[in-house]
């Protein structure tokens, strides 16, 4: 156990169940939302707990392309724990497009060396078919289609997520469930350029997922990096265990398509649901405007991606 630096006074950073403090230059200690009753703090610890237990078993791997921040310890009687700090700031496209091409091509080996060590630290599942449309909230997509839509967006881009949500809806591929991170995006991804420094952080929704879901996930979309992560994916698996398509096999490339889909089609349905029909107020007109213009830009991105593979198939 560390030696108790210093916390350093600094205003408090809270997520939806905890408030983290600086504590030390290279640590941070967490603690659950002061709001929360007994039963509340005890499913917090609970969760601690199987994230520590998470976070070890990765990092006992020991692969040197990342680094994993170990939480330190756990203290139940004053519902605390010590994390390691990860270096750098958040991987952001920005952050990305901004370092050297070196350090890119190591960021994509790592995020690849890290996705496989995930997947294969736990029994690999048999393969199964998979309905891509349960991994959103399809029911939300459909109303704001057919009752929703016609009122901000035009009929041309009402028609085309039409046809999206009906070619989401009805496509199946062939997948195994396999052990992952589960949250994959720039919140939960570090990087220092100065040490070349990649870290994974936040464990929380570590679980069996298909495993086509975080090799294609959030982070490698918003980095457009999700094509050469694969294929560096593909040549590190362990192909004794599982067997992972080519980067140009037909059904990857569709899996491929769906899934980016996929994850434009989450920040549609969410932005969605914070249009108002009848705004009341300024704010709330503002916040229209601004969830209309982040929608679109979805939609735009949506179609980019469409031509992108319809080319690829020339």
């Amino acid at each position: 156990m560390p030696s108790s630096p210093k916390v350093i006074t600094q205003p408090l950073v809270h997520g939806r169940e905890t408030y983290i403090a600086d504590f030390g230059s290279g640590f941070v200690m967490k603690r659950p939302l002061p709001t929360f009753g007994d039963a509340a703090r005890d499913e917090w610890l609970v969760k601690q707990h199987k994230t520590k237990e998470v976070i070890d078993h990765i990092y006992d791997i020991g692969n040197p392309r990342y680094n994993i921040p170990r939480m330190l310890y756990i203290k139940d009687d004053e519902y605390q724990l010590l994390e390691e700090r990860a270096p750098g700031e958040h991987l952001t496209a920005e952050l990305f497009r901004n370092v050297s091409r070196r350090q890119r091509y190591e960021i994509i080996d790592g995020i690849a060396a890290f996705l496989v060590d995930m997947n294969e630290s736990r029994p690999i599942g048999e393969i199964v078919n998979h309905k891509i449309s349960e991994d959103l909230k399809f029911n939300r997509l459909d109303n704001f289609v057919n009752n929703k839509m016609n009122n901000w967006f035009t009929l041309s881009e009402t028609q085309n997520l039409g046809r999206i949500r009906d070619a989401i809806g009805t496509f199946e591929y062939e997948t195994r469930l396999a052990w992952s991170h589960g949250d994959l995006n720039s919140g939960n991804v570090l990087y220092d350029p100065l040490t070349s420094t990649l870290s994974f952080i936040d464990f929380a929704e570590a679980n069996y997922n298909f495993i086509y879901r975080d090799i294609f996930g959030p982070l490698q979309i918003e980095l457009d990096i999700w094509s050469p992560v694969y294929e560096a994916y593909a040549k590190m698996h362990n192909k004794d265990i599982y067997n992972m398509p080519g980067p140009r096999n037909p059904n990857l490339r569709n899996i491929m398509k769906y899934r980016i889909l996929i994850a434009l089609l989450r920040r549609i349905i969410k932005a969605s649901d914070d249009l108002r029909l009848n705004p009341k107020n300024q704010k709330s007109i503002d916040n229209n405007m601004a969830k209309i213009a982040f929608i679109r830009a979805q939609l735009e991105k949506i179609d980019s991606i469409e031509q992108a593979f319809h080319a690829s198939t020339r």
